[in-house]
């Protein structure tokens, strides 16, 4: 065996976990972050009401266990120093102090209950969050869940303070994800405030205690591990960890992530800004320093190809949709507003709903899929005007990105290169962060050489027809929004 053999014999792994919306997926690194093995467990949800979005807790966790089990013989032996895990952001659920029993299902983050929560919270006391009136966050589902079920003995929290505390890392969450939830302040991170739980009638004792993203936050365990203890180094929102996979690790940088809906972060360093139609919020806490980053969230991404593809019928599955897509030049006319969860980032309106417009006799499934596929470039493109700055480049990862029609509408919608890098940008950032928490890198941007693009692509259409398509879609946006609201 030669040198350089020995040493990657012996040189130390990392794990990274990602509890996603519709599938968790584990992955092992070693410390160049290059994949040894991964696994992947779909998740179901379940629609009980209208405006309901749950999932079973129990099944979530037994996902993380069984995708864990799965990668850790690949480790042959080596140590894995680290393990990284980020989850679905906005989603809660309430659970038993002693047992760890379930008390709630997941109330998932596309959920709109809780909403009238916000009426007993002041406009200048939510203004400390940065954060709209919007059921997207976490708070209004937390007060739902204060006030549907009994307390008592209970603890409250988002999926990866349950995931940490049943797995032995205790009842605790970070600062990235409480910037979610609309209990915490911006000039405070890292800490929840009085002020606002009070207003949302939520109990401080019963939410997890807030650490920062990296570092020594205790270890995982479970008994189908056998005796491996597994370092936990980080815990971080999933967009977040993202933004870390995708190398936007400095200040200016972007990143979209196309998955269930497409969340666009830009990193802004040091400074949270709240000048923009955009939600400031935590990139990281890391070696006692806080980041920021813009966060604009297109709700219906992916949902939307399922919902075509399966609730209506158009194709067997998304990707065949995709394929049905590639078949016509043009969507024929047709135009679709994608908000089966709300229109997110610039618009906020929760209210909203999915509308397709433009239908004639001659429409066709493809000319429905090619509308599909315009919309979710457009809504990108909305949220990425609306950080008011010029950008040279877009870097893009998720399962919607292993599409090249996808891919080249939004180079053409932007007027810029965009650069794909790792499919599965979420669990590399979340394993990425693991090795910053262990002190096998100083501090997150020295994650940005260890994950290089793997293609770019230029957009192809002038200027002048980029302009037109721009204005016709935010016409037709506004048209549709207005209908919803009579």
């Amino acid at each position: 065996m030669s040198a350089d053999a020995n040493a990657a014999a012996g040189s130390p792994l990392v794990l990274g976990i990602d509890d996603g919306t519709t599938a968790v997926k584990v992955a092992l690194f070693d410390a160049q972050l290059r994949e040894i093995a991964s696994a992947r467990r779909p998740v179901a949800t379940s629609n009980p009401a209208p405006g309901r979005v749950e999932q079973d807790p129990e099944e979530v966790l037994e996902a993380v266990v069984d995708a864990v089990a799965e990668v850790l013989p690949a480790a042959r032996g080596r140590e894995i120093v680290a393990a990284g895990l980020d989850h679905q952001g906005e989603s809660v659920l309430a659970w038993d102090a002693q047992t760890g029993a379930p008390r709630s299902p997941i109330v998932v983050w596309q959920d709109k209950r809780g909403s009238e929560a916000y009426d007993n919270v002041a406009l200048e006391l939510l203004g400390r969050t940065g954060l709209p009136a919007d059921p997207y966050f976490s708070a209004p589902k937390l007060s739902w869940l204060t006030k549907s079920i009994d307390m008592t003995g209970a603890r409250l929290g988002t999926v990866d303070a349950f995931l940490s505390d049943r797995l032995g890392a205790g009842h605790a969450t970070d600062a990235s994800t409480a910037s979610r939830t609309a209990l915490q302040s911006l000039s405070a991170p890292g800490a929840w405030d009085p002020e606002l739980c009070d207003a949302f009638a939520i109990p401080i004792a019963l939410l997890p205690r807030i650490a920062p993203t990296t570092g020594d936050l205790g270890t995982l365990r479970h008994p189908r591990w056998g005796d491996i203890a597994i370092p936990l180094r980080a815990r971080v929102c999933d967009q977040q960890a993202a933004l870390a996979g995708s190398g936007c690790v400095r200040p200016g940088l972007i990143k979209a992530t196309y998955g269930t809906g497409v969340f666009v972060l830009a990193h802004t360093g040091t400074t949270a800004r709240t000048d923009t139609p955009l939600i400031p919020t935590v990139a990281w806490q890391s070696g006692g320093r806080t980041e920021f980053a813009l966060d604009g969230g297109v709700f219906t991404a992916g949902a939307l190809l399922e919902w075509l593809s399966g609730t209506l019928g158009l194709a067997a599955d998304p990707v065949a949709l995709t394929t049905l897509a590639a078949t016509v030049e043009n969507s024929g006319g047709v135009r679709v507003l994608p908000a089966l969860a709300g229109a997110g980032a610039p618009y906020w309106r929760s209210d909203a709903q999915a509308v397709i417009a433009g239908l004639t006799a001659a429409t066709t499934p493809a000319h429905i899929a090619r509308a599909a596929l315009d919309a979710i470039a457009h809504r990108v493109a909305d949220v990425i005007e609306s950080t008011g700055d010029p950008i040279d480049l877009l870097r893009i990862d998720g399962g919607l990105t292993n599409d090249p029609l996808l891919c080249r509408l939004q180079a053409d919608l932007l007027g810029h290169p965009i650069e794909r890098g790792s499919t599965d940008a979420t669990v590399t950032g979340a394993a990425g962060l693991a090795l910053v928490g262990a002190g096998l890198l100083p501090d997150p941007t020295a994650l940005e050489p260890l994950l290089p693009a793997t293609e770019r692509i230029f957009p192809t259409r002038s200027a002048t027809d980029r302009h037109a398509e721009r204005t016709a879609w935010r016409a037709f946006a506004t048209r549709a929004l207005d209908v919803l609201a009579e």
